[in-house]
């Protein structure tokens, strides 16, 4: 399928869904510290979103890798989990990371963002990738300018995180964001080389989203066919944002 380029009107309408899920973050963190489950975050998120008029984009969900559809308004990555977890009864413990992605619609069109959080007082190790993953996203986002190409995003990235120690998931990355909950470009990788893949043009809305490991970048996915880990068992940490490319510079969409 073709690549859309929006436009103004269009950007700010992907602008607004953005500020929902910014709120939604907004709304939900306070909650995130020891003892609490994962499905009170979720259906404390799903409340909110549904006040404010968005509709939760991943409830219900089901791609083409799916056997089932996703059951609910959040993803939820604890510790190991890269991403795609459920929510559960599961209570979150001191010392613990989690990765929670939010995505809606506002008026049809998608917002959608990942933050890491710490639970409690976090060791060193955890501290340091989480720092390493923000920091990540921000690179690529730097690297995400009129006439750049796909593959700067990605090499700004992989380049950071393997200078720290870390590894960067290959298996999943960004996309295009729209009117769907993955548009096109279907795939924004977070490595490769400068120079590489489709030129970055005014008006191109994507997700930049690295995943990022504290071991090896091998994953492995769950018996329910949605949840995926590390291979190594080591820690991950995810941050994203929705941005739009535009001739005045990018815009950070999902941005408080």
């Amino acid at each position: 399928m073709p690549i859309i380029l929006r436009s103004r009107k269009q950007i700010d309408k992907l602008r607004a869904a953005g500020q929902l899920v910014a709120a939604t973050y907004a709304e939900i963190r306070p909650h995130i510290q020891p003892g609490v489950t994962t499905l009170e975050l979720d259906r404390m998120a799903e409340e909110f979103i549904r006040k404010h008029g968005g509709i939760p984009a991943y409830k219900g969900y089901k791609p083409r890798f799916a056997s089932s559809p996703f059951p609910g308004t959040v993803c939820i990555a604890v510790d190991d989990v890269i991403c795609h977890g459920f929510p559960s009864k599961t209570r979150l413990e001191e010392g613990q990371i989690v990765g929670i992605d939010i995505g809606l619609f506002l008026d049809s069109w998608c917002g959608d963002a990942c933050v890491t959080f710490p639970v409690g007082t976090v060791s060193d190790e955890s501290q340091r990738l989480l720092a390493v993953a923000e920091e990540s996203m921000w690179r690529g986002i730097r690297a995400a300018t009129v006439g750049a190409h796909i593959g700067d995003i990605g090499a700004a990235i992989q380049s950071y995180a393997e200078a720290e120690g870390c590894s960067v998931v290959r298996e999943y990355g960004g996309h295009g964001v729209g009117q769907k909950v993955h548009d096109e470009p279907s795939s924004v990788p977070h490595h490769g080389k400068r120079g590489a893949g489709i030129g970055l043009r005014s008006g191109l809305v994507i997700t930049v989203e690295p995943m990022i490991n504290l071991g090896h970048h091998g994953t492995k996915i769950d018996a329910d066919g949605w949840t995926v880990r590390t291979a190594d068992g080591s820690l991950s940490a995810q941050f994203e944002h929705t941005i739009a490319i535009t001739d005045n510079g990018t815009e950070i969409l999902t941005a408080a």
